[in-house]
């Protein structure tokens, strides 16, 4: 029998959508190199700078933008060639940005996720997520950017969760990738607010990264931005619907009480490991997720609700709504989730 599938997956990437697919489309009929200086390259050229200004108009950004392959290479670019070194990170951030970490202060976190503002006063690079990508937590960002800056540090923030869905936090430095919002996977950019900041390395993108640089993608990434956000509000009262019924049904909903984007959950269910769910959601047509698609086929804690700390860790999953979730989807869920917590 074939199961009509789910997919509650979104934090981890998006589906394309239409506008997207047909800017890369028109993008791939440029074919011409932008860096080269013949017609056919400034063709091109042109085609990227205003794929770039469309980037910026659509996020409300007046500085700079450095196209990448997505938010890991973004927040890569930004920690190891800031001229500020790098102070502290928070105890939540993504696996892009504690791989680059390496010994360096964590941020504590209250029992919500939020970071303990008192910590963040540094004069160096502070890197703290918009959204975690687990839980959805919001982080006061624009609060916490005026601590920083006082401090004479510099904050960067990993957008990938908020870009899309919410307005840009008061950053220095800003990561985006596309396929979090319906854009293409293989493109995303890093947002500088002044090119003092970084140090050069020469090649394409102001030479700030080599490459011969993805006009398709960034065209697809402006649509993308373009597309309406209406949907946002359809899933918040999901969500709420999503948060009620686990409740109601004996699960927790993690961090319910915080300020949370409306497309990210998580949820604990009691006696049942999250590996145990995956396994039973999946037989069942659904498509979730424990933690973050980086590192969910490990059977490590996650380290953002250890930070947390958060009882029954290793019992919780993440449920992400996109644009193409609808109620029936989200009653088919809870239906499931409270077979699975019942057997």
């Amino acid at each position: 029998m074939i199961i009509d599938s789910i997919y509650l997956d979104h934090a981890a990437t998006t589906p394309l959508l239409p506008a997207a697919r047909a800017a890369m489309l028109e993008g791939f009929a440029i074919w011409a190199n932008p860096s080269s200086p013949h017609a056919p390259g400034r063709r091109a050229r042109a085609a990227l700078e205003a794929a770039r200004e469309r980037v910026k108009a659509a996020l409300g950004w007046e500085e700079e933008v450095i196209f990448t392959s997505g938010a890991s290479e973004a927040l890569a670019i930004a920690i190891q060639r800031c001229l500020l070194p790098l102070a502290a990170v928070s105890a939540v951030e993504h696996e892009a940005v504690l791989r680059h970490a390496g010994d360096v202060p964590r941020l504590s976190v209250d029992d919500c996720g939020i970071v303990l503002r008192a910590e963040c006063a540094l004069p160096g690079l502070v890197a703290i997520q918009q959204v975690n990508n687990e839980t959805g937590v919001m982080q006061p960002l624009d609060g916490l950017s005026e601590v920083i800056r006082d401090a004479g540090g510099l904050l960067l923030a990993d957008c990938a969760q908020g870009s899309g869905k919410l307005t840009l936090p008061d950053a220095d430095l800003i990561a985006l990738s596309a396929h979090k919002f319906g854009g293409p996977v293989g493109i995303g950019a890093l947002l500088v607010r002044n090119w003092a900041m970084l140090r050069p390395t020469g090649g394409q993108e102001r030479g700030y990264r080599g490459g011969t640089e993805n006009l398709p993608g960034a065209m697809a990434m402006a649509a993308a931005l373009e597309a309406d956000r209406g949907w946002l509000e359809e899933a918040v009262r999901l969500r709420h619907k999503l948060d009620d019924a686990i409740t109601t049904s004996g699960g927790t909903s993690i961090a319910q009480d915080a300020a949370r984007v409306p497309s990210i959950a998580c949820y604990r269910m009691p006696g049942k490991s999250a590996n145990a769910q995956l396994i039973r959601f999946d037989a069942m047509g659904i498509a979730v997720s424990a933690g973050s698609a980086c590192s969910s086929g490990s059977l490590r804690t996650s380290h953002v609700l250890e930070a947390m700390g958060i009882a029954g860790a290793s019992e919780v999953i993440r449920v992400s709504i996109g644009r193409e979730t609808g109620e029936a989807d989200i009653d088919r869920f809870i239906a499931a989730w409270q077979d699975v917590a019942q057997s």
